[in-house]
């Protein structure tokens, strides 16, 4: 049973998929072996024949808070991440990733982060699996540039569609983690194929790892560790979002250094008009005095610092977003049971506790009275 264990350990490694317990315990189950082995008595294993590494800071996962969107569809991410070829030139591979299902949506080999490849790459999603209702990117320049004061090629081209492009906080990754940790195991596969020496040859390369990723691979993140695919076919498609019109007036938040005038009033900031009919819209709103915005006869707490502040509501049957005027959530709720009339924002209300006060000092001996 050891013998065997560690000879699909040894196959798994070489293929560039990941060999810890859990991944060799679900191969041998696959393969149909007589004796699989618990998870547990694989890891003890591998400790006794020095192949694992031992980590005992790593967190359980039991510790992780993982938010999942509702169904595929619902949400795409993406990300791109560097790669050099033979010969040292540098590439970018764009990864595009089901938030739901975890399916491999889409690749793409380019020779660098453009704001053309990041359109190719989400055109060939969209041809493959339909048109997401959200597109979840960081900052940068090829992906949402909104913070620098323009709209990006893919943004605009996924708002001709109906999808909402939004953003992670600057500097923030781990709201595009499962891509991160996409490009993870992207790398572990490609470490074991050949160099490539062109961007065709690569792009083969990661076609046939989002074949492995999808479909053979089972996925230790969704539940029972199946594979994309099979967590794909489980749930219903999300809707595919309507195209929003195109507003009459823009809405230009007015800069701190810039007052207003009796001429320009802070009215650019009360801009409330509906689009959309029925389970779908969206809409811009003016948070109010106590930090809350009413939608739908519900007063949502957003936050009292942001009191003053207008931004945007999008909202489907399944829940609404809230996001600033750069595009970054601040934050989403599920649609509450019907006759809820308040949601929290889950900050705890009132102030800090004040900090104890330090000890006060000893008291000095008073000097004694003069004869």
């Amino acid at each position: 049973m050891k013998q065997q264990a560690l000879a699909v350990r040894a196959a798994l490694e070489s293929s560039g998929l990941d060999h810890g317990p859990i991944s060799v315990h679900d191969k041998m189950r696959s393969m149909g072996l007589p004796v699989v082995p618990s998870t547990a008595t694989l890891a003890r294993v591998f400790r006794e024949k020095g192949v694992a590494r031992a980590e005992p800071k790593k967190k359980p996962r039991a510790a992780y808070r993982r938010f999942v969107y509702p169904s595929p569809n619902a949400c795409w991410q993406l990300d791109a991440t560097e790669y050099v070829l033979a010969g040292g030139r540098t590439c970018v591979i764009f990864q595009l990733e089901d938030d739901h299902s975890r399916v491999e949506v889409a690749s793409h080999v380019a020779d660098g982060e453009t704001a053309v490849a990041a359109l190719a790459v989400f055109k060939k999603g969209v041809a493959a699996r339909g048109v997401p209702q959200r597109l979840l990117t960081d900052n940068g320049m090829a992906l949402n540039p909104a913070r620098r004061g323009w709209e990006g090629q893919l943004v605009a081209y996924a708002a001709s569609l109906g999808g909402e492009a939004i953003t992670g906080r600057p500097y923030k990754p781990t709201t595009q983690g499962k891509n991160e940790r996409l490009h993870q195991t992207l790398f572990r596969f490609l470490d074991k194929q050949p160099l490539a020496g062109s961007l065709t040859e690569l792009q083969e390369q990661v076609d046939r790892f989002d074949v492995v990723y999808n479909t053979e691979r089972p996925h230790q993140g969704l539940p029972g560790r199946i594979t994309p695919q099979q967590a794909w076919d489980a749930t219903p498609i999300a809707e595919p979002p309507r195209p929003h019109p195109v507003l009459g007036t823009p809405i230009v938040p007015i800069s701190d250094s810039e007052p207003s005038t009796a001429a320009e009033p802070a009215t650019r900031h009360r801009q409330s008009s509906t689009i959309g009919t029925g389970d779908h819209g969206h809409r811009q709103i003016t948070i109010g005095k106590n930090g809350t915005v009413q939608l739908r006869g519900i007063k949502f707490l957003i936050t009292s610092r942001r009191a003053g502040q207008t931004i945007g509501a999008v909202w489907d049957r399944l829940g609404v977003v809230f996001a600033d005027q750069h595009g970054e959530v601040i934050t989403e709720h599920p649609w509450p049971p019907k006759g809820t009339t308040y949601v929290s924002n889950g900050v705890p209300r009132g102030r800090p506790p004040r900090p104890a006060p330090p000890p006060s000092p000893s008291p000095s001996p008073s000097p004694s009275p003069k004869s």
